[in-house]
């Protein structure tokens, strides 16, 4: 046991507290992390290029009810024959088009015969910096529009809805609090108008087909997570290895400088015990 007493001390303890973090962080959260934004994206990526060549279907198809969400049939065409309702308007701030600042136009859209729902006439960029520019209100009475379903996103954390500008703003697209904020039933998923539809702005373009990188930071977060103990147990080992090979030098000399050392006679003996005679 002595051999292995090294490993109590206190920096081999800590570097064994920091490495088994460090590998639980990477299993757990990391890796997990990194692997779930692949599969969302790869999703999101298939759900896109599948609509690109389906038909526009009518929204009551995938919406049949005031409380229904469609998160599978996310980006898919739809039609919708109804009228908007503007004073409950909404804007989403701080979004990002084509890498520019942009708010994008929200405004619940009552269907003939089926839910209202949530639509994202597009963008318009601000002015002076953040100020809400003049933009057209959306057509007045019945009107047929085509979009894709939209996913709900979630709330944006320490970002409290506020009025500014003459309209209520909100910091995500986040259908519940949007409902609540202008006291209309909102249907579950929201559509994103196309290009070239009544009450349209700012055409907002789909996203580019890029899985990224996300698979391969989530292997190599796993990578990280076995590799460390490893590392570890070779630090280990190699410190082993150096303490024997001390200690086998250690011996040697030992042994050797005892080798060279003649053996004392017994006048020798008696004169360091009891002192030369005079």
């Amino acid at each position: 046991m002595r051999r292995w007493a090294f490993l109590f001390r206190p920096q081999w303890l800590a570097l064994f507290v920091v490495v088994l973090a460090f590998a639980y962080l990477c299993f757990t959260v990391l890796a997990p992390w990194q692997l779930g934004k692949n599969t969302k994206t790869t999703r999101e990526n298939a759900q896109i290029a599948r609509s690109l060549d389906a038909e526009p279907v009518p929204v009551s198809s995938v919406l049949p009810h005031q409380d229904s969400a469609a998160p599978e049939e996310q980006w898919q065409q739809v039609t919708a024959t109804g009228r908007y309702l503007p004073e409950a308007e909404v804007l989403a701030r701080l979004r990002l088009i084509d890498g520019d600042p942009a708010f994008e136009v929200l405004v619940p859209f009552a269907v003939d015969g089926g839910p209202t729902v949530l639509v994202d006439r597009g963008y318009v960029k601000p002015i002076e910096g953040s100020k809400v520019p003049e933009f057209d209100a959306p057509p007045t009475g019945t009107v047929t529009i085509t979009g894709r379903l939209r996913d709900t996103e979630g709330v944006a954390r320490d970002k409290t809805p506020f009025e500014a500008d003459g309209v209520t703003q909100v910091y995500s697209i986040n259908i519940p609090q949007i409902s609540e904020l202008t006291g209309v039933p909102l249907a579950g998923s929201y559509l994103q108008l196309n290009a070239d539809q009544p009450g349209g702005l700012g055409v907002i373009p789909l996203p580019h087909l890029d899985a990224g990188p996300f698979l391969s930071y989530g292997i190599q977060w796993i990578a990280f997570g076995i590799i460390a103990p490893i590392g570890v147990g070779y630090f280990v080992y190699s410190e082993i290895k150096v303490r024997r090979r001390e200690k086998a030098i250690a011996e040697a000399e030992a042994e050797h400088a005892g080798d060279e050392a003649a053996p004392l006679t017994t006048e020798q003996k008696l004169a360091d015990r009891y002192g030369k005679r005079r």
